[in-house]
């Protein structure tokens, strides 16, 4: 929690997805936004963002305590942040949640959510997919940093393999039939593998994985056990990018580069995922992965630059960039 004169405020409630969408937008907006992980104590965690008595108290007294001092913009992501992006406009910020906040939108100045959510409202803005910092500087400072993934045998290959969902059956078959493909890729073309698992990828397909390609040229990176992550380098070399059907997140930042971007079954993929899935295969942006890649050149579809420039446009009377 540093920075107390910042003028941007960036709030979530810790979880990876809702953090890393604020301070993309927070950081577009704003030099060095103060960012906040927040912790909603009950009864207010409970019914957030419905505003109960008291309300002011949900997050400690740090956070009471700096209400007093509000900022001229704070950006929320998830529905405890948007309880305390609710209390902030009360006292004259402009307020901006990212993400549905399940209630009505009148409470914010601005919300930002996706186009597969279906929220539609006079101060609603959507956007294809979900907000990230991938852009070619960021792209060019993740290939500085991993210089090592330029020897790989081309094509590079980076497989992101997410797992399970409510939403998407993408078990051990899944696995399977994505494997098989991959394998003929190799086969026919050589080149090398960056095999990246996610919070959701289960032990068994991470093992799977290890085990499917111990000989192939790469890396396989599956959590701490396997040093630091090295998302961000395999992302900025990959020359094709192959990623499982069950995340939006995943499937956002693989767009926002120049790569081809292949998903395994998205028909795999149900309700607002689907529709999300469905919306790039109409841009011709993603495809299914076929036995063959058909690596077509493709436009990175980088939507933060194009929200910020909303939010200046609508909210912010000076560029808080300075």
């Amino acid at each position: 929690m540093s920075n107390p004169l910042s003028p941007a405020w960036a709030l979530h409630d810790g979880a990876a997805g809702h953090r890393r969408q604020v301070l993309a937008l927070a950081e577009a907006l704003a030099p060095a936004p103060r960012e906040w992980s927040l912790h909603a104590a009950a009864p207010w965690g409970w019914v957030a963002p419905r505003r109960w008595p008291g309300a002011q108290a949900a997050f400690g007294e740090d956070f009471r305590t700096a209400l007093e001092a509000p900022p001229a913009l704070a950006l929320g992501a998830g529905r405890r942040a948007a309880l305390a992006t609710r209390l902030l406009g009360e006292r004259g910020s402009k307020t901006v949640q990212v993400l549905h906040p399940r209630i009505d939108t009148r409470h914010w100045d601005l919300v930002v959510a996706p186009e597969h959510d279906g929220l539609t409202g006079r101060n609603v803005v959507t956007l294809c997919g979900s907000l990230n910092p991938v852009d070619e500087a960021w792209l060019a400072r993740a290939r500085a940093a991993f210089p090592e993934f330029a020897q790989l045998p081309s094509p590079r290959t980076l497989v992101l393999l997410g797992g399970p969902t409510p939403a998407v059956r993408f078990d051990r078959g899944a696995f399977e039939v994505m494997a098989s493909k991959l394998e003929h890729w190799l086969a026919m073309g050589g080149g090398s593998l960056l095999v990246l698992g996610s919070r959701r990828t289960p032990p068994k397909l991470a093992a799977l994985a290890r085990s499917y390609w111990a000989d192939t040229p790469g890396l396989r990176w599956f959590g701490p056990e396997d040093g630091a992550n090295p998302y961000e380098g395999a992302l900025a070399w990959a020359e094709r990018i192959v990623v499982s059907p069950d995340s939006v997140n995943m499937v956002s930042e693989a767009c926002a580069t120049a790569a081809p971007v292949h998903v395994a079954e998205p028909g795999r993929a149900t309700g607002r995922v689907r529709r999300y899935l469905d919306a790039l295969l109409a841009r011709g942006r993603i495809q299914a992965q076929g036995k063959l890649p058909h690596d077509a050149p493709a436009e990175p579809l980088r939507e933060s630059p194009r929200i910020a420039a909303i939010v200046r446009e609508r909210l912010l009377a000076t560029d808080l960039r300075g």
